[in-house]
């Protein structure tokens, strides 16, 4: 069981201050693909819509309904993320996957800043709510690459 100490830790001035300030929380019209991610355990949930021309992230919005650690995440990579391509979207993925699950390091840039969250590794129940704004990213992504070949 954690200590109050860890919940303070945990629940730092930082990832607060991320989380009350999230971008690009506008929804978009007529995006080329809308997703919407839900962590089974907390209830968690992002939706994500975007553009993307010529491989790369034109246009993002978000809607996150998620606890402070979820919001922080989807804060940290909405700052980020126009003007991404699919591989840096999987690669910050795959990066802060390993972090909360391998004990591997944050992830780097253009995603930075995701240190605030090496706390959040001792609580797997929160792992998944972190991890939904770029499951969302990562998976709408697909979504308009497929609609562009169609």
């Amino acid at each position: 069981m954690s200590s109050e100490n860890d919940l303070i830790k945990l629940y730092s001035q930082r990832i607060l201050a991320l989380a009350a300030d999230i971008p690009l929380t506008d929804r978009l019209d007529a995006p080329m693909a809308s997703v919407r991610k839900r962590a089974p355990l907390c209830g968690s949930t992002v939706t994500v819509d975007l553009d993307v021309e010529n491989g790369v992230i034109t246009r993002f919005g978000q809607d996150v309904k998620a606890c402070a650690l979820g919001q922080a995440s989807a804060a940290l990579m909405a700052t980020h993320i126009i003007g991404r391509t699919r591989t840096e979207v999987e690669a910050g993925r795959d990066q802060l996957r390993a972090m909360l699950k391998e004990g591997g390091s944050p992830p780097t840039a253009p995603f930075s800043g995701y240190e605030v969250l090496e706390p959040a590794r001792e609580y797997k129940n929160r792992h998944a709510s972190i991890m939904l704004a770029f499951e969302a990213t990562a998976e709408a992504m697909d979504e308009a690459a497929a609609s562009a070949c169609a």
